[in-house]
Parts: structure tokens; sequence; C-alpha cells
């Protein structure tokens, strides 16, 4: 006997994420009492991680195109064209509320869903990436959450079979109640077998496709579309249970499928799945959707039409299947052991019409559901501007060394490879530059091409000042590609903010997206995907703005790559770019003088651009031996980093341009700028072309010794130095912090 449905009331509705006006709204656009797997189908797609109904107004500002696009947001993932028949696939996406509640499931079900977005298109994935941004280390539930969700990670990733290469893992209070977990995947393609999920012609069979439908993740997308309050963990039914191993069948069984030439149309069933699927795919080919839950593979009885729609279990997808080729692509999946069921059809309608047991349990129209979602355009304040510090007012109160070795052995600073260890970086082979360069890279085939690609992101610059900080993050994940020698090709990213609803934190989100899409058109480095995650905050607190920057560039020769640090004594270290000594909103001036204060430094996008090519130059034409962007703790930290691969050190005869206190230049954090080595004879070459092109350069000193030594200073030891880069995020995980 079938369970009657609840009654809706307002309390029922409010649970479902949805405002009096939103629900007055949706009874007015169906014309009569919704029932309850309407309902439920409503709150999948007019929730804030569906709709975007609070950023969609300010996304349409953004670039988009560019002559390398082959599709931009709105398809599963962003593609652009690498040449040679080639297509690079690829997208970020959050999953930081699950990866809160239940860290292995959490981050483990974030990689799996970025991993079917690429190969829903026809990507073979080669690689992925992380960000991931954890409370403060003393916090009791930091070291739970930090081992969760780096074992969901690992555990998926290297299961599954792909090289996880990349990312960024930083510390902050403002995220102890609310973690986040971007995951960025990377695949390439043929560019003449790119798959959408544009559905198209009438009476054509809708099959789902791979694991069996669950309880799992029901009402998942709502959750994160909700602020955490004092129950968060009481959400733990909502989050997804992921299996790798599956996914990797799938996989294989949707590429091999893609070859039949079976595929209209396919979608992964992600956020709010078979509901958004099935309305997505419908809705941009002007097409209704009929579907016959009797017909859904399930793993338990007595599922209800509102569960099957709105569970988010993991490795499934939906595809639109060409009718005389139904036998052909299931015996692919047969093949693989994965379910395979024809379970409703295309029709012209423009309805999206649900039965179960004979029973129509929704019939709505389907184009309104995704054009009459709610469009906000959120009362907004700006940040008011920090007053700019001068350099001179901060006296320093550490010794060069004593900072030094505090900056980097502090949690941001500190080595992270406690983190990528658990990762299977080198798996399927082609993995030419892993975690801990400034940019990962991936060989693309048989040839000399790679792709180098990278995530970023300055949080503190971007709560100072959203417009320079959104510009950073650009600008930061250009120089990491283009100190590979990798031309920028295009940007997804991952807006991660407060609550849209708070005028100081919508303001935030306003400004950060101004600043990406000025550095975007500036640099030529469209967005082609990306994701919004809002309400992320707990008990009334937000997190620091965080719009990660994922960026992708390609590499003509991947037996140029730079050096990442010293390795042999005697090279010419030369600065390229301005230094002012800029310590607003600095590492130094957080970590060592405890003040978070100031403007955060500004970017000159026309200067990222000019230096960007010029070192991109030396770097293809073989000149650079080895190169490394500044960035946290400046120059210091940059000459440290640069001596930790082989111990070699260096000796300085200037650390800054004349009138910049010491302590300034080395650990200011001036923008577009890197570190470049050269043998001795290739230095005055580099000075005549820095000058013809107009490119700021300073010849610091050589490299050699096993110290780093500034002028008028002690040397500084480079192995102590790396033992205390080495040992902070160990001894954390042991508890001996």
């Amino acid at each position: 006997m079938t369970r009657p449905d609840p009654v809706i009331t307002p309390a029922v509705v409010a649970a479902h994420g949805l405002k009096p006006d939103e629900w007055a709204r949706f009874v007015a656009l169906v014309g009569r009492q919704p029932t309850w797997t309407e309902l439920g189908i409503v709150s999948a797609m007019w929730n804030e991680h569906c709709s975007y109904k609070s950023s969609r107004l300010h996304l349409r500002g953004l670039p988009t195109k560019g002559a390398h696009v082959m599709h931009g947001p709105g398809e599963n993932a962003g593609v652009i064209d690498i040449g040679d028949g080639l297509a690079c696939i690829f997208k970020m996406e959050s999953h930081n509320h699950p990866s809160f509640i239940e860290p292995y499931q959490g981050a483990a079900t974030g990689v799996g869903g970025i991993l079917r977005d690429v190969f829903t298109m026809g990507a073979r994935p080669v690689a992925c990436l992380n960000a991931l941004r954890f409370g403060a280390p003393d916090h009791p539930k930091t070291r739970h959450l930090v081992a969760g969700v780096v074992a969901g990670i690992g555990g998926y990733g290297n299961s599954f079979g792909v090289p996880t290469i990349g990312g960024q893992v930083g510390f902050d209070p403002s995220y102890d109640g609310n973690i986040l977990v971007n995951a960025m995947a990377v695949g390439i393609a043929r560019t003449d077998a790119i798959f959408t999920s544009v559905a198209t012609g009438v009476g054509n069979p809708i099959v789902y496709l791979g694991s069996k439908t669950g309880r799992d993740g029901i009402g998942g997308a709502a959750m994160a579309s909700a602020a955490f309050e004092d129950d968060a963990l009481a959400k733990r039914p909502t989050v997804q249970v992921g299996d790798p191993f599956a996914e990797k069948l799938l996989l294989e069984a949707t590429l091999e499928l893609m070859g039949t030439g079976a595929v209209i149309a396919i979608q992964d069933m992600g956020a709010a799945g078979l509901t958004s699927s099935a309305v997505e795919m419908g809705a941009k080919g002007n097409l209704g959707i009929e579907l016959d839950l009797d017909m859904v593979p399930c793993r338990e009885t007595g599922m209800t039409a509102y569960e099957m729609m709105l569970s988010e279990s993991q490795e499934r997808m939906l595809m639109v299947l060409h009718p005389e080729k139904r036998d052909a692509a299931e015996a692919v999946f047969r093949k693989w052991e994965l379910d395979f069921a024809v379970i409703g059809k295309t029709t012209d309608t423009l309805r999206f019409v649900i039965i179960h047991g004979g029973e129509v349990k929704a019939d709505l129209p389907i184009k309104e559901l995704g054009d009459e979602a709610p469009l906000y355009d959120r009362p907004h304040v700006a940040t008011p501007k920090r007053p700019v510090i001068e350099a001179g007012a901060i006296a320093p109160p550490v010794t060069t060394a004593e900072a030094l070795a505090r900056l980097v052995g502090s949690a941001d600073g500190c080595s992270k490879r406690w983190v990528w260890e658990q990762y299977d970086h080198l798996i399927g082979g082609n993995t030419v530059s892993g975690p801990g360069a400034d940019a990962a890279v991936v060989r693309i085939g048989d040839g000399p091409k790679g792709l180098a690609m990278t995530c970023d992101v300055t949080p503190r610059y971007c709560a100072a000042d959203p417009v320079e900080g959104g510009k950073q993050a650009v600008a930061e994940a250009w120089r990491n590609l283009s100190a590979m020698g990798a031309v920028p090709q295009a940007l997804t990213d991952n807006l991660n903010f407060g609550n849209p609803e708070k005028p100081e934190a919508m303001g935030e989100l306003v400004g950060c997206v101004r600043g990406i899409g000025e550095a975007a058109l500036a640099l030529d480095f469209p967005i082609v995907s990306g994701n919004v995650s809002l309400y992320n905050e707990t008990s009334g607190r937000g997190i620091l703005p965080t719009p990660t920057i994922g960026g992708v560039g390609l590499v003509a020769d991947v037996s140029k790559l730079p050096r990442s640090g010293f390795d042999r004594a005697g090279d010419v270290i030369f600065l390229i770019g301005e230094t002012t000594g800029w310590l607003g909103q600095s590492v130094y001036l957080r970590d060592i003088c405890g003040r978070r204060e100031g403007a955060p430094p500004p970017v000159d996008l026309a200067a990222e651009r000019r230096h960007g090519d010029f070192v991109r130059g030396l770097i293809t034409t073989g000149r650079a031996r080895a190169v490394h962007d500044l960035s946290d703790g400046g120059l210091a930290v940059a000459l440290a980093e640069m001596s930790f691969g082989h111990g070699v050190g260096a000796t300085l005869d200037l650390m800054g341009p004349d009138g910049v206190p010491a302590h300034a230049a080395l650990f200011g954090e001036d923008q577009s700028r890197y570190l470049v080595t050269v043998a001795p004879d290739a230095a005055e070459a580099l000075a005549t072309a820095a000058r013809a092109a107009g490119v700021p350069l300073l010849r610091l000193g050589l490299t050699g010794g096993d110290a780093l030594t500034f002028p008028g200073e002690p040397p500084i030891v480079v192995s102590d130095l790396q033992a205390a880069h080495a040992g902070f995020l160990p001894e954390l995980m042991r508890g001996e912090l």
C-alpha cells in the first residue's frame, strides 16, 4: 500500500527552502495546488544551488567568449580548443556543506560529481585538483575534518584512476563551522566528439544509466542552499555515498557508448538528481519530458516519486537515445554490468510529466521551471576601503630569520606534502609536473604539448577589497601558469560566499565578480564554467569571501618546463616586477605583527600581462633555468621555497629598490612579480631584453651555498627552514600542536 503524501503547510514549504512569495509564484505558475512531488521538484529547481537566483544577475557580465572557446557556461563543463583536433574540458564545483557534515563521503562525492561533469561531455579525465579551506588549526573539529576530507579525495580519485596533481589548502577561523571543498577536473576529448545536454527529437527514449537510486542525498541541493545552524550534523542523511569503482565502470561504458553514435544528449545526475538532469535536457531542447518512475532501477524498496526525483545517489546519468540504436547501447552497459533502463520519452508538449504507480505525480511547464525561477537583485553595499599602510610605519617585531621560519612553518605557509602524498598524482603516466610547483602539468598524448592547471585565491585580499581581491585571484592563476611557460587559455571559478541576504556579504560577491571580470577581460582569460556556493555561514557567521579560480594553460613543449627551484651554484637571480614593499593584508603583517589591517596590494593588469608574456618568452626560448612567482610572504618566502628542492641557497646583494625598508622588501606582497634564474653568461642579455620590453628587472644575487644570506643579515640555514616548513601539518595531524 502506498502511503499518502504529506499535507503541504507553510511550515513544510519553508522547510523546503522556499519563501512565501516564491511558493505563491509557483502556485500561480501551476494554476492549482501543487502536489507533494511538485513541491519537491520546485524546491530543487528554485533553490540557490540550482537556480543561482542571487548571483546570475551579476554573472552575466563575465567574459565567457574567446577564439578558442567551444562551449562556455551552461553546459556540464567548459570546452576549449587546444589544437590538433583536441579539446580540453574542465570545471570546478563545491561540496562544502556535505563535507562539513560527513567529511569523507562529502569530499569523495564532490570528486565523483566533477569527474562526471567532464566525462559526460565525452572527455577522458586526465587530472583533478582541489582547493580546501579549514578552520583554525586549534579548533576541536579541524583535525577530524582535514583527515576525512583528504582521505575522501584520495580514496575516490585514487580508486577511480585519475591523478590529483595540484590545489590549495588554507586555514582561517572563519571556516570553523563551514569548510570549503572545491573540486576541479580536467579532461581531453576530440573536438568532433563533444556531447551536450540539449535533447532533440520527439518520441526519443530517455535512458537511465549507471548505479541504482537510493535514499542517500535526498534534499542535498536544498541543504547546500541554506546556512548552517547548530543542528548541522542532523543533516547527515542528505550527504551522498560514493562508489569510485562504479564510477570507473560508468566512465568506460559512457565513452564506449558515445562511440556507437547512439547518444543524442547526455546529462550527469548531480545536484537535484533526476529532477534537474531531466528538466535541463528538455528545456534546452524546447521539448517536453515524460518519465515513468516505475522503470527507475532502485536499490531500496517502496521509494516514492518524491524520493526518486530528489535522490542524489551517485554514479548516475540520463541520456536521450537514437531509438534505432537502443539494443547496441544497452549491450554496452550490460557488458559493463551497469543499469540501463528506458524510463521515459521526449514529447512536444513542453511539459514535465512524472508518472508513478500509474498516477501522474507531477505535471509542470518545463521551461518555466528554469525561466521563471526567482531572480533577485539583492541589496548590497560595497566593502569600505581600507587605508594604505606605509611600509615604514611597520616596525619589524622579530629578526628576518625568525620571521621567515615562522612564515614557512605556519598553517598557510607550511608544506602540504602530508595532504598530497595521500593522492596518486602519477597514475596514468602523463604527469610532468605535480604538486608543489606553481602549476601542475600533464602531457597531452604522445606529443610535446602539455596542459598546465592551477587553483588560486587569497581570501584575506577579497575580504579587505573584493574588487582587487577578485582581480588578484585571476592574476595569480595567470602568473602560476605563466611561470610554467604555459599560455593561459581559460578559467573556471567557484564563488564561495556567505549569506546573500546580508547586504555586506552580497557586496563581497558583487565586488569579487566585478574584479574577476575585469581581470579575465584584460588578460584574455575567459570564464568557461563555474559554480556558485552561497550561504556558507554558521550561526550567523560567514566565511571570508573565497572566489576560487581554476586556470588552464597550454604548454607548447613540456621538455622546456623550467625548474621550480635552485639546483646549482652560480646562477644569477633576477626579480621581475616592481617592488614597493606593500605590507597591507600581507601574511607578515598578520602572522608576524598580529595585525589584519590595510588595503591589499593593487593589481596592475597591464603589468600582469606584460610581465607574464615576458617570463613565458624566457621559458620557451630556454633562457630561464628556474622560475617562481611571488605571492604570500613575498620575496623572502619565494626564495626559501626555491631553496628547498635541492638545499641550494642564495646570497643576495640587493633585496629591493633604494628607499624600501628591508623587511618590507623581503616580505611585501606587491603583485606581478617573478623570480628568475639564468646562467651567468645569459644575465646581460636578459637585462637587455627586459629593458626593451619595459619590464622592471632587479639583479638580486647568486645561487649557492646552504643558506639564504641577505645584506647585513646573518645566514639563514636552508635545512633549518626546511624543517620548519615540513613539520607543521604532520604535527597537527598527530595532535602534537
